[in-house]
């Protein structure tokens, strides 16, 4: 099992940005598809972002296309979320998960960390 920490989440106005950061422990993810969801106040949890074990395939919601910048580095075992442009609408818990037993689900999963955009 890894355990994920997410950190860099905060308040911030709407057009500025954040730099989240997923840092993983217990075992190395260099191998693992990673990505972000996030929650809202009374909604479902949704997809944000992924990317591929070495970083060379993204892909992206509709909804932060152009704004929104999934990576990793995977000698600091962390993976990154840069959110440019944010908006009101993008308020909420956001989480990592990684695919750690490689079947195509997320196994393991981060506790969050609050992203609140004020207008």
């Amino acid at each position: 099992q890894v355990q994920l920490v997410e950190s860099g989440g905060g308040l911030v106005q709407a057009g500025g940005s954040l730099r989240l950061s997923c840092a993983a422990s217990g075992r190395s993810i260099s191998r693992y598809r990673m990505a972000w969801f996030r929650q809202a106040p009374g909604k479902d949890r949704e997809f944000v972002a992924v990317l591929n074990w070495n970083g060379d395939s993204t892909s992206y919601a509709d909804f932060v296309k152009g704004r929104f910048t999934i990576s990793r580095d995977n000698a600091k075992n962390t993976v990154y979320l840069q959110m440019n442009s944010l908006k009101p609408e993008d308020t909420a818990v956001y989480y990592c998960a990684a695919d750690s037993a490689l079947g195509g689900n997320y196994d393991d999963w981060g506790q969050g960390t609050q992203v609140t955009v004020s207008s």
